[in-house]
């Protein structure tokens, strides 16, 4: 049974989906609370807001071609979404790439996306050209 919380995640993970297949980022960032705060890690760059959370997409789906998220778990407890998944497609220079990762998503009482980090193998972006 999939209580309202774990809805919260599960509709983050297919909204990714969406946005990988579309581009569309528009009604992705609009997940996003004003003040959200984007992390990445692999980069120690740290985005605010719903520019911020454009901006990290953007960055995100320019180092694709093509790219496909699968979430082989999500989970939600007191907020805290953890998304685990697997992508695969090809990078903007032409190698195939297929890697893991967790993301940890906030939610704010209203369900915006207060919060999202990731952190996955930047190794196989270095083996994939």
């Amino acid at each position: 049974m999939h209580g309202a919380s774990q809805d919260r995640a599960q509709a983050f993970a297919d909204a990714v989906v969406r946005l990988e297949s579309s581009g569309d980022l528009g009604t992705f960032v609009d997940l996003f609370a004003d003040d959200a705060e984007l992390v990445r890690p692999e980069t120690g760059q740290q985005l605010a807001g719903r520019d911020g959370a454009r901006d990290y997409w953007q960055q995100y789906l320019a180092q694709f071609r093509v790219i496909r998220s699968e979430f082989s778990r999500v989970a939600e407890g007191d907020g805290l979404g953890v998304l685990e998944w697997q992508s695969t497609g090809r990078l903007a220079g032409g190698g195939d790439i297929s890697y893991r990762g967790v993301s940890l998503v906030d939610f704010a009482s209203d369900g915006r996306v207060s919060r999202f980090a990731t952190y996955f193998d930047t190794a196989k972006f270095a083996t994939a050209v």
